[in-house]
């Protein structure tokens, strides 16, 4: 998979793949990355980038030539179909799914808004969609960017460490994850739930799964409410619930 940056600031995106997931994916031939600087297409002598919005009103606006310069020198620079993603606060939010589908893609060029934005006009006639990492207001797409490589980076054949990693993670199946737990086996009086340490493999499915349901309910409800649960999983739920009515968050270990 590659992806090509359409960015102000390239040091900063290149810096995602020097480290850890996306580093170990660059190595393993599963993700290259390519930037490109919408200033080297700019014209004139400060080789602006921005300038001021039609209508009035504060800050600057990425301007249409520059970036569709350096948008279709990547399209150039290769044979496969380049999706096209902007990085912007009107985006669709960033989840699991969407990181899945983009992963799927051979070529994705993520665009980086600075300022007040990107001249729209750009927008409609080159961009396939629009991405947001939530409701708040960055500097920039460029940490968007990144959490998007990275997110994929996790995807990628053979990058993870274990096979299993990625289809457990969070959001994998719409839940948040289980909890977790590594030595010391006791930590100031609180011990990792005693089904953890049976070696029963059913025994310990069956407590991920309604830790996992349980805790999807209590913190994330609208996660939730976009599923349809089976009779097993509504039963765990029930399960997860009941404990926790009648003595909160109590210990495992007779589980």
């Amino acid at each position: 998979m590659r992806f090509d940056v359409i960015t102000l600031f390239p040091e900063l995106v290149a810096s995602v793949t020097q480290w850890g997931i996306p580093r170990r994916a660059v190595e393993a031939g599963q993700l290259d990355l390519r930037t490109w600087n919408p200033r080297d297409w700019a014209s004139g002598v400060h080789q602006a980038v921005d300038d001021r919005p039609y209508g009035g009103g504060p800050g600057m606006v990425m301007q249409v030539p520059p970036l569709k310069g350096a948008l279709d020198a990547a399209r150039a620079d290769g044979d496969e179909p380049l999706h096209v993603v902007a990085l912007t606060p009107q985006g669709r939010p960033l989840d699991q799914e969407r990181v899945g589908a983009l992963t799927r893609r051979p070529r994705v060029a993520l665009v980086c808004g600075r300022y007040e934005g990107i001249d729209e006009r750009f927008i409609e006639a080159e961009v396939d969609e629009e991405i947001s990492l939530g409701d708040y207001v960055l500097s920039g797409g460029e940490l968007g960017a990144m959490a998007i490589i990275d997110a994929c980076a996790r995807l990628r054949p053979g990058v993870l460490g274990h096979a299993d990693s990625a289809e457990q993670d969070s959001f994998s199946e719409g839940l948040l994850d289980c909890p977790h737990y590594t030595r010391p086996e006791e930590l100031n009086g609180h011990r990792v739930p005693g089904v953890l340490l049976g070696g029963d493999h059913g025994a310990i499915r069956r407590w991920r799964r309604r830790e996992a349901l349980g805790r999807t309910w209590s913190r994330r409800p609208d996660l939730l409410a976009r599923l349809e649960l089976g009779g097993t999983d509504q039963a765990l739920l029930d399960e997860y619930r009941e404990r926790h009515r009648l003595g909160g968050v109590r210990s495992e270990s007779d589980d």
